[in-house]
């Protein structure tokens, strides 16, 4: 078994069936089709209604689970030289709630993000219904060209999340989606507001790992100092060992080191 199935745990079907009868009745249909979904995480047990909804279970294991990193990516933050930044949940539904008002966020300033429809509890499980792209790649699945042509696009992105005192919080390859052209947010995690610089360098950091390996680190810093400073960029240098910790992100990080150290130094001159 994959270790992120295993680690996120089944959910038992009677309890699915109730959560589909009971999206099904809010939403006036007698009959729904469901397909599950086999997806790159640890904090849901996702699947797509009648081709429309893009609907995350989530349970309390997945609670518990989150809980776990959180505790984790803040001890990471302070062996960066910063108290930690991000918020936990301790329940399914504050988890649920919190990703749908991200999600509307989003929207509120600008970004792409799929239009959230609503989020609520059923038996103890988290439930968040979500417009369903059918037609998407992410990050990680196009070509590197690609890539290279939407590095700049990204970190413009970002910058509107960072301008309106947001921040991603979880930002890697499978959270970047490719729709109809446009970039997309998915997956947003929570962070501390009063936490502005640390949390806009950090989401820089995973930026730039995402990019590192694709287009190399000169293309990579070179797109994202067009759109933050030099300040930004040597802050967002501090969270990189951190960023190469985590399993879902493989780069150079002395190679992406010394480029925004040289970026720093023709912004300095």
């Amino acid at each position: 078994m994959d270790i992120r199935q295993l680690v996120r745990g089944t959910v038992e079907w009677g309890r699915i069936e109730r959560v589909i009868r009971t999206l099904a009745d809010r939403h006036d249909r007698e009959v729904v089709r469901v397909e599950f979904l086999e997806a790159d995480n640890w904090l849901s047990t996702p699947c797509v209604i009648d081709d429309e909804w893009f609907v995350k279970i989530v349970s309390r294991q997945n609670a518990l689970v989150h809980a776990i990193l959180t505790t984790g990516r803040n001890v990471g933050a302070f062996s960066s030289g910063t108290e930690g930044f991000f918020d936990r949940f301790d329940t399914p539904r504050e988890m649920v709630e919190h990703e749908y008002e991200a999600t509307q966020r989003m929207r509120e300033i600008g970004i792409n993000a799929p239009k959230p429809i609503e989020a609520f509890e059923v038996n103890g499980l988290g439930v968040l219904v979500l417009e369903y792209l059918p037609e998407f790649e992410t990050l990680g699945s196009v070509s590197d060209a690609v890539v290279a042509d939407r590095a700049r696009d990204l970190f413009e992105m970002l910058a509107t999340l960072h301008d309106h005192g947001l921040a991603h919080g979880d930002l890697r390859a499978e959270n970047i989606l490719l729709c109809d052209g446009d970039l997309y947010f998915i997956d947003a995690t929570s962070v501390h507001e009063d936490r502005v610089p640390e949390t806009t360098a950090y989401d820089l950091a995973c930026a730039l790992a995402v990019l590192e390996p694709r287009i190399g680190p000169r293309r990579a810093v070179g797109a994202a100092s067009v759109v933050y400073d030099t300040s930004e960029l040597l802050l967002a240098r501090r969270f990189l060992d951190f960023v190469r910790l985590r399993p879902d992100h493989e780069f150079d990080s002395t190679r992406l080191r010394s480029e925004l150290e040289k970026a720093a130094d023709l912004g300095q001159t």
